[in-house]
């Protein structure tokens, strides 16, 4: 199985990372509450963002491979990944 190239989401983590050092700073330089608060909101709706095009990827590509291609087995063992998947998030 091909995993999906994920390349293009790149920018997105770049983005992300690049937060999460802002609130770093904010932290370190002691600045207001509520301004870290609403930093840290917006890094998690980037990840949950990034999480949704990652999952959205894998369930167009991995997992419609595993069922026209693969065995039932392989098909229980999506979906039981799925589900696993759908309770962390």
């Amino acid at each position: 199985m091909i995993h999906p190239d994920h390349a293009i989401q790149l920018n997105r983590v770049k983005r992300i990372a690049g937060q999460v050092g802002g609130i770093k700073k904010m932290i370190e330089e002691r600045r207001y509450c509520p301004d870290i608060i609403n930093q840290i909101s917006a890094a998690q709706t980037a990840l949950r963002s990034l999480q949704a095009v990652v999952l959205q990827e894998h369930l167009k590509q991995c997992v419609v491979d595993a069922f026209e291609a693969g065995s039932q087995k392989e098909r229980h063992i999506k979906i039981a990944e799925l589900l696993e998947l759908i309770r962390k998030i």
